[in-house]
C-alpha cells in the first residue's frame, strides 16, 4: 500500500516529533509531506497511532492518502526531487 501523508503541526515540539515518526515509515518530499512506500495494513495502523498519540488534535492535523497502484503509477512531478519508488513515472 502507498499512502500520502500531510501534516500542519502548530508546536515546533511536536512537529519534530511527528517527523521522527514519519521517518520510520516513508520518505520525505517536502517539508510537511511524506511518501510511505510498501506498507501493511499493520504498519499503517501502527503509524497512525503513534501520530495521533503525539499530536494535539486542537491545533493540528496529519492527513492520509491512500493511492492505489495504478494512481501511484499516474503520479508526475515537476522540479527537483526522486519519483516514488517502484512504478512508471512522468517527469513534467
Amino acid at each position: 500500500m502507498f499512502f500520502l501523508v500531510c501534516f500542519d503541526i502548530v508546536e515546533d515540539k511536536l512537529r519534530y516529533r511527528t517527523v521522527k515518526i514519519l521517518q520510520d515509515y516513508g520518505y520525505r518530499v517536502q517539508k510537511s509531506v511524506f511518501e510511505c512506500t510498501g506498507m501493511t495494513e499493520e504498519k499503517y495502523l501502527k503509524m497512525k497511532h503513534r501520530l495521533e498519540d503525539c499530536i494535539d488534535n486542537t491545533q493540528d492535523t496529519v492527513r492520509y492518502y491512500f493511492l492505489c497502484r495504478g494512481c501511484v503509477q499516474r503520479i508526475e512531478y515537476s522540479g527537483i526531487g526522486d519519483p516514488p519508488l517502484g512504478g512508471e513515472f512522468r517527469v513534467i
